[in-house]
């Protein structure tokens, strides 16, 4: 049966339109032909009925909650977009070394694994160069990587590599990665720090390292990691800087390290010899890029916002805990 509309106000129709729509659940053609209107119309009065607020619509699921979230911290930092793994609920880890580390397996894991997929995505569209660091959760993206061929892939590192005796890379991924798609790997087989100035200038110069920073410099993707300036860091378990070097630098004020510098709480390099001695692609040459950073684990929460108040992040892959966490502090400020 069609309504008879002939002394209908104009916000009477809106109301009842919505109605129909959103709590009678009919369709918008149905809709349409219950009023005796054309559907272009239904679909005018329906948009006119959200813009005045007469309409408001609420999602109730949990999975709403990440996505408010995800749009918080991506709105703050002014990120193109931010992803969120499910919130878990870890309580809070301060004082608690065996949680804290057990949350960071977890949220590793969960960050690696849709790092891996947004990776499947870009690959699956055809040639590509992905700048990669190292790190615990960029190698549960290569760990998680699978189901994808694309030979005109590259990865490279961007920064060095090697710890302090050369005998190792154990958290290289550019060759797994490689291994995995049937790409090009292309990595920097020299330390993350040297020695010193002149020796980080002669290491830069070598034609293989200078190649390979040059190809990093061109890359369409970066996916980088962050680290937090423990004992327990990556940079102290693989001994690519020393006990004191560590405590040089937390003195300095620095927090983490990402994009093979050691930034502190202001969002800047600190000015520090360890950043001069480092062997990596030169962060302002790829500022404004496609750059992803990878966090997993909330004691890395005062790392994240150091790196990411810089404005070199582009987009944020992070598990739920620490997003939710961050959004906070975020709305806080």
């Amino acid at each position: 049966m069609t309504v008879n509309l002939a002394h209908e106000s104009d916000d009477a129709l809106i109301v009842r339109t919505a109605w129909l729509y959103y709590m009678a659940g009919l369709n918008q053609e149905e809709t349409a032909a219950k009023l005796g209107l054309h559907r272009t119309r239904v679909n005018r009065l329906l948009a006119e009925a959200r813009e005045r607020g007469l309409v408001a619509i609420t999602i109730q699921h949990e999975s709403a909650r990440e996505l408010e979230t995800e749009q918080t911290i991506a709105d703050f930092y002014n990120l193109d977009f931010c992803l969120a793994t499910p919130f878990i609920g870890f309580e809070d880890i301060a004082g608690n070394p065996g949680l804290a580390r057990a949350q960071g397996m977890v949220s590793r894991r969960a960050v690696g694994s849709a790092g891996a997929n947004f990776l499947r995505g870009k690959l699956a569209q055809g040639a590509i160069t992905v700048g990669v660091s190292w790190g615990r959760t960029i190698e549960q993206v290569a760990l998680h990587l699978s189901g994808i061929r694309n030979p005109e892939a590259r990865f490279v590192s961007l920064m060095g590599s090697l710890t302090r005796n050369s005998a190792s890379n154990p958290f290289e991924v550019v060759q797994a990665l490689a291994a995995r798609t049937g790409g090009e790997g292309h990595f920097i087989p020299v330390p993350f720090i040297a020695d010193s100035q002149a020796d980080r200038d002669v290491l830069a110069s070598q034609r293989t390292v200078a190649d390979a920073l040059e190809l990093a410099r061109q890359a369409d993707l970066y996916l980088v990691g962050i680290g937090e300036l423990t004992e327990h860091s990556s940079l102290r378990e693989q001994n690519l800087i020393t006990a004191e070097e560590l405590h040089e630098a937390r003195a300095a004020g620095a927090v983490c390290d990402a994009l093979g510098k050691l930034f502190g709480l202001d969002s800047h390099p600190i000015d520090h010899d360890l950043n001069h001695r480092t062997i990596a692609v030169d962060i302002e040459d790829i500022r404004g890029r496609d750059i992803v950073l990878l966090s997993g684990g909330l004691e890395k929460i005062d790392a994240l916002q150091a790196v990411l108040g810089s404005g070199l992040i582009r987009g944020l892959i992070i598990d739920g805990d620490t997003a939710r966490l961050l959004a906070q502090r975020c709305r806080q400020e």
